[in-house]
């Protein structure tokens, strides 16, 4: 062997130890970042309804009649949580509740496209989440998600008359919608639905930390970045965001710590590409009150990743916030008329 090919190989042995020394060291030693840490001290007291800047005022409602959870079979045997909303209508409205939430959060308006007639609706507890899941904040791999949602459909298909599946979500929900839609399953929907949608951290649309709301451990997730970019997913399974959700709205049933592959399964791979990808009618709403997204920010950004498609539309409702998007009843004719018309 040349003197020059033993220097290039110990060069290139002398960088991979190094990549996986800075990649390892972040990964073990990131936590949360300061700049949240320092945000959740100086917060207002914890039990109020409003803590960094998310008003969950308006999830304090009655769900005593909201319907049962059933479940159905995902390619890997695990039995998933949903909820189900009938109608006499073709069309099927599939809801993805944001980060730290269940399917529950759905339940005014799901049962006002139910009983409008406009849609059945299915509210599934993504994997991960809910009353019960096998493991609270984690997944078993990086796009389960997705996988989880083609499965669902495959069951929702079985035996019915549907006209098209709507796939909806709110928050890291309508992320995730957005990541389905640039992935292997995008056609699998007819429309979307984004409501508030959280389409990557660095978005022109984010707030820093989604307002207050999220804890993100930065350190640590670039070196499970670069782990994941040599094919290394050993530590996928560490926690990557905390959410800061107040005492008064728990019941046990939340979820407020995310692995790494969960938290990333959430979000679009390339926010451009999977946005671009969507050929189907869009619309997008987002309140002018959010306190964790740029609402008036929407608008360029789906124009200047959907240039050629005239299905594709942004509204901004005023005075509404980031979980009244969800919740409140000024929301519900506009998503009647966009439903009626598609």
């Amino acid at each position: 062997m040349s003197r020059i090919l033993k220097r290039i190989l110990t060069s290139v042995v002398i960088s991979i130890v190094i990549y996986l020394g800075i990649a390892l060291g972040l990964t073990y030693f990131g936590g949360p970042d300061a700049a949240s840490a320092m945000n959740e001290a100086g917060s207002i007291e914890q039990g109020d309804i409003v803590d960094q800047g998310i008003d969950f005022s308006e999830m304090k409602l009655d769900y005593s009649d909201m319907p049962t959870l059933q479940s159905y079979t995902a390619r890997d045997g695990a039995q998933l949580d949903y909820r189900y909303y009938p109608s006499d209508s073709n069309k099927v409205l599939i809801l993805l509740h944001g980060s730290g939430w269940h399917s529950q959060q759905f339940f005014p308006l799901a049962k006002y496209i139910s009983e409008q007639g406009l849609g059945q609706v299915v509210t599934p507890d993504l994997r991960g989440h809910g009353v019960s899941p096998k493991r609270r904040g984690d997944i078993d791999y990086l796009g389960q998600f997705e996988d989880d949602l083609a499965d669902l459909i495959g069951q929702l298909k079985q035996g019915s008359q549907l006209t098209s599946i709507i796939m909806g979500g709110h928050s890291s929900g309508g992320g995730l919608a957005i990541r389905f839609a640039g992935g292997e399953y995008g056609d699998l929907a007819d429309a979307y639905l984004l409501l508030a949608p959280f389409i990557f951290y660095n978005a022109p649309t984010t707030r820093p930390n989604a307002g207050g709301w999220a804890k993100p451990y930065t350190a640590r997730i670039i070196g499970l970045s670069m782990l994941n970019n040599i094919g290394i997913h050993r530590f996928d399974y560490l926690t990557s965001i905390e959410f800061n959700m107040p005492e008064s709205v728990r019941n046990g049933t939340e979820t407020l710590v995310y692995s790494y592959r969960l938290n990333s399964s959430f979000a679009p791979r390339d926010y451009t590409k999977d946005i671009s990808a969507i050929t189907q009618p869009l619309l997008l709403l987002a309140g002018s009150a959010d306190e964790t997204m740029f609402a008036d920010k929407y608008q360029a950004l789906i124009s200047s990743t959907l240039p050629d498609n005239d299905k594709a539309e942004v509204k901004v409702l005023p005075g509404i916030s980031h979980m009244g998007i969800v919740v409140n009843p000024d929301v519900r004719p506009v998503i009647k008329q966009w439903l009626e018309g598609i």
